[in-house]
Order: C-alpha cells, then sequence, then structure tokens
C-alpha cells in the first residue's frame, strides 16, 4: 500500500576513540569487529500522513509533443482518474501534481531546468507559461511527483508515445511517479560526464565535517528513494495556478506557493540549508537569470560521487511491488527513471540488506546532525515540530511494518522513538537511545584505521588485500560489520 505524503512547500562531538585494523588477512564475507574499548557512543528523513482529500487518485493529461518548447509550456491537465471519487483540483495540496523538465545540450553538455506548469482540466492558468528557448538537438526528460496517492498519466494526440512515457509496469502504477523519456536523458548525461562536457559538483562538507549527503545516502532515504520532484507553482486566492517566477510573484503578490512533497526537495532545499551545504542548481528557463534545484541534478550527483554502500531502491520499496510482491520488471522501470543501475533479479535488491545499512547508517548520522536539525524548522508543521524530529518520524515510518517493514526482516527493534501530541504532531524523540536535544554529550563513535587509511566512523570502503572492503559502524552494539567480496571475486 502507496504511502501519502504531506504537502510540503518537502556530530561533531570533543572526544573520539580510535580503533585500530593492522592487518586483516584473509577476511572473508562478512566480518564482525566488537569494539570492547570504544566510549558511549553519542551522536545525532518526510513523515507520512494520510492526505484530507476525498479522492487521492488524479490524473495528468499530456500535453501533444511533450518534448518540444511547445509541448513543455503547454499546461498539463489535472482530473480526476475515476469522477465517481470526486474531483481533483490541482489546488489542493493534497492532490496537486508537479512536473519537472530537464534539457541537456548535446553540443555543450550544459543541462538547464524548465517546471511545466498543471491547471484543472478546462481551466486557464494565472499567466500564459513562458515558452522555453531550447537548443538544438536538446534532449529532454521530464518527471513527475504528486501530493495525493495514485498519478496516471493520460495520452492526448499521442502524447505518451512521443514523450517516451512511463508511469508503471505490468499494468500497475509506480503511485506518486511518473517520467517521460527519462532513461535517454541519462544516457546523454553519463555521456557528457565522461568525455568532460558535463562538469558535476562535488558534494561538499557538511558542518558535521562529513560528506554532504546525497539522495543516495542512507541518512537520507526512506521506505521509497528517489521520488517525487522539487517544483513549486503559485496558486491564487481563485484556485489557479503559475509557474513560480519573479514576473508571476510581482504580477501575482496575493498567490502563495505550493509544492510537491518530496525526498529531492527534503534534501535540496531543507536538510542542505540546515548542515551548510550547497545543492547542485541550474538555470530555470522560464525563470532567466535564476538557479534552482531538480531531481535529475540530484540523481546524477549522487551517481557520482556517492560512497559505498549506496541507497538503490529495493525490491520491496511500495512504489515497485505488484500486489504486494516484488516485480522486477516495475523495479528496473522505477530505476531507469531515476539514473540507477539495473537489477538481474528481484532478490539482486534485496530489502533486507537496504534496511541493515539503513539501521546502520541513518541513526548515526541523524545524531550526529541533532544540533542542527532540531533548530531547524520543518517541512510541513502539521506533521513535526523541527526537521530533526521531522525526520525521525520519516525513519521510523519506513523501518516499521507499514514501510519495508525492517522491524520483521531484521528482527532488530527500531533505534529511533517518536512521541507525538494529541493532534499527531511529532514533539521529541530519541535516537539510539538519547533524547532530542542531548547531543552536547559528543560523538564517541570510533574511527577506524585499515593498513594506514582513516575511515572516520569505521564507515566507508577500502581495500584490504586487493578487494574493496565496505564497513559499517552499528553505534547499537558497538560493532563494524565488514563486507568483502570472496576470494576468487574481484
Amino acid at each position: 500500500m502507496r504511502k501519502q505524503r504531506s504537502p510540503i512547500a518537502h556530530y561533531q562531538g570533543s572526544r573520539r576513540s580510535r580503533f585500530s585494523l593492522l592487518l586483516l588477512t584473509g577476511l572473508l564475507v562478512p566480518a564482525v569487529l566488537i569494539l570492547v574499548a570504544a566510549a558511549v557512543f553519542v551522536l545525532p528523513k518526510l513523515s507520512s500522513r494520510a492526505a484530507t482529500a476525498t479522492n487521492g487518485d488524479c490524473t495528468l493529461i499530456v500535453p501533444p509533443d511533450p518534448l518540444s518548447a511547445r509541448g513543455l509550456s503547454t499546461p498539463y491537465q489535472l482530473v480526476a482518474t475515476d469522477a465517481a471519487n470526486g474531483p481533483c483540483n490541482e489546488a489542493n495540496a493534497t492532490q496537486a501534481a508537479f512536473v519537472q523538465a530537464a534539457e541537456l545540450d548535446p553540443v555543450t553538455g550544459k543541462i538547464a531546468i524548465y517546471d511545466p506548469l498543471v491547471v484543472d482540466q478546462g481551466t486557464q492558468p494565472a499567466a500564459a507559461p513562458v515558452v522555453p528557448t531550447l537548443p538544438k538537438g536538446a534532449i529532454v526528460g521530464i518527471w513527475f511527483g504528486s501530493n495525493g496517492n495514485n498519478l496516471t498519466l493520460q495520452d492526448s494526440g499521442g502524447s505518451l508515445k512521443a514523450g517516451r512515457c512511463v508511469n508503471g509496469a505490468n499494468g500497475s502504477l509506480f503511485g506518486q511517479f511518473a517520467y517521460c523519456n527519462a532513461p535517454n536523458f541519462f544516457r546523454a548525461a553519463n555521456e557528457a560526464i565522461l568525455n568532460g562536457k558535463l562538469k558535476v559538483p562535488p558534494l561538499g562538507r557538511a558542518k558535521d565535517d562529513r560528506t554532504c549527503p546525497s539522495v543516495r545516502d542512507f541518512s537520507v532515504v526512506d521506505m521509497d528513494q528517489s521520488d517525487n520532484v522539487t517544483t513549486t507553482y503559485l496558486v491564487t486566492a481563485s484556485g489557479q495556478t503559475a509557474q513560480m517566477t519573479e514576473a508571476n510573484s510581482n504580477a501575482l503578490p496575493n498567490g502563495h506557493p505550493l509544492a510537491n512533497g518530496s525526498d529531492n526537495r527534503l534534501l535540496a532545499e531543507l536538510l542542505d540549508k540546515s548542515l551548510g551545504c550547497t545543492p547542485w542548481m541550474a538555470d530555470n528557463l522560464a525563470n532567466p537569470g535564476v538557479v534552482v534545484t531538480a531531481l535529475p541534478l540530484n540523481e546524477l550527483q549522487a551517481a557520482t560521487y556517492q560512497r559505498a554502500p549506496v541507497a538503490l531502491v529495493p525490491n520491496n520499496d511500495p512504489m515497485v511491488v505488484t500486489n504486494n510482491m516484488p516485480d522486477i520488471k516495475k523495479l528496473n522501470a522505477y530505476r531507469a527513471g531515476v539514473d540507477q543501475p539495473k537489477a538481474g533479479t528481484a532478490n539482486s535488491a534485496n530489502t533486507t540488506e537496504y534496511c541493515a545499512n539503513l539501521r546502520m547508517i541513518a541513526p548515526r548520522r541523524l545524531l550526529a546532525d541533532m544540533r542542527f536539525t532540531i533548530a531547524s524548522p520543518p517541512p510541513d508543521a502539521t506533521v513535526a515540530n523541527s526537521l530533526l524530529t521531522f525526520l525521525e518520524q520519516r525513519y521510523v515510518t519506513s523501518y516499521e511494518e507499514n514501510g519495508l517493514n525492517c522491524l520483521g526482516l531484521l528482527k532488530r527493534p527500531d533505534p529511533i522513538t517518536v512521541t507525538k501530541d494529541a493532534s499527531g504532531i511529532a514533539i521529541d524523540g530519541s535516537i539510539n537511545g538519547v533524547k532530542n536535544g542531548e547531543h552536547g554529550r559528543g560523538d564517541t563513535s570510533p574511527n577506524c584505521v585499515i593498513n594506514g587509511t582513516v575511515l572516520t566512523g569505521c564507515t566507508g570502503t577500502t581495500n584490504i588485500n586487493g578487494r574493496p572492503c565496505t564497513f559499517a559502524f552499528d553505534a547499537n552494539t558497538r560493532q563494524v560489520q565488514i563486507k568483502c567480496p570472496a576470494s576468487g571475486n574481484p
């Protein structure tokens, strides 16, 4: 069953113990190191909230020739998938659908962003969309997000075929997500990266002195990672919509922003700000002189710089299952839309392993960053009272039975707890037994030294006997999980 999101506008301690691995010969798959001498470990995701709209299943009518400048600037039309369940209105934050496009110039390798507009079927926008200027031969990709439950793409004049649009597989919808021509866009972008035409900025360094997180970092992902977009629209009092541009904001001063509850927005516009990180941004074709964040930028940056273990969509992600069962075709269709490698089998995208990495990595970083996120506003004040409690509730939702069921798969308790008030708003919590706000006790997680290579917090990848071994520290057991390829496998 698909989770529903709220309509988002979506460590460093004083002491460290050091554990040295002088020689690990003949390490094997997997190994565990028990840190008996380590000091007490003290360190610091969008919560789901049921949509209040009667009808959460809406359809977007895709305009003809959607990959062209004319198609991009033609408003998409929102309508109820089944009118018997009630109407769908774009101004309703719990039903709204969002569109985000990116174009790649094949000559320069430069990427620019354009957010096509969505209106209610049969209505006019509050302001005419800007017609983008596309370079010759531009490769365009389009991504969709929704604040409702299930978003269906509907053809208009052959638009779904022309746009190479995908919103599921085997007759089963992804849910809130869909895309058009994304695999071709990513193929061209990755070629431009290899040829040196497209420069991907590094993730940077966060306030906690760690690498800034990406959308494939286990400290960021949830039960259905890499979904939805960073698009924001302007909504007038009459319920009309317009692109979020400087000109429209000036012409419609009483308009208010409407944005997609999104993993991508959560990272690029909220968590990055809290941690002092800078997301990758590109020119906005609808608003010259302004740069914006975007799903494809996040995914390309994560593909380039995210260190192991890398979070990739698992086989039990609610968006890629069919009748609650793993569906390899649907899984790979989803992955293709967000620039992730194809899974050979459903088991190669094992959710148990995903959960294990989630449990080892996310609580630790959330605790390390507690001092920053507890002071940051939440994406949605009806869900949590701070970014920290929002992230905690998001983790709990993902870890437990109605999420990925990590609780059942790992048979290990949830390391994060959340306290809610009478209205259901997350107001407090704890991570690995540390209550919110008690981050002053410092980060006493160990470092690992392997043949001279230091792994901060005993987490990361380094070579042992010529084999790449992945290290991950589990604060609850004070153990380092080490996974190395079996002998004879590169």
